[in-house]
């Protein structure tokens, strides 16, 4: 997991200071306009808080930035719901020391896409 935080502080990194498209690096908006929409529901089944959960289009390059509010971390046992534009997502998370979890998944209009992180 702590190669998982200096990735998205290089990125952000990247980011700032290249003048590529930004979107395929930082993983593009959760919501696009005009498209309908659905959800990613983080679950932590870890024993520990999940402090990073990185979300990204699957065109993108990277996983993306860290998508959790600031100072925000999901509790043991808890879960986080995202509002995302239905398609398709790369969802990466975990906890220092115990690992990480990362997959894809196809997000459909009005529906919400489990995710579990253990």
């Amino acid at each position: 997991m702590k190669n998982l935080f200096r990735g998205v502080l290089a990125l952000t990194s990247l980011v700032a200071l290249s003048g590529c498209n930004s979107d395929l690096v930082t993983g593009g908006p959760l919501i696009r306009p005009g498209e309908p929409l659905g959800a990613i529901r983080i679950v932590n089944g870890t024993g520990d808080q999940l402090h990073a959960v990185l979300i990204s289009t699957c065109s993108a390059s990277t996983y993306g930035l860290n998508r959790l509010p600031s100072g925000m971390a999901i509790p043991a046992g808890g879960s986080y719901d995202f509002t995302v534009s239905a398609g398709c997502w790369d969802v990466a998370g975990g906890t220092i020391g115990v690992g990480d979890a990362r997959g894809r998944m196809q997000v459909q209009p009005g529906q919400t896409f489990t995710f579990r992180i253990y």
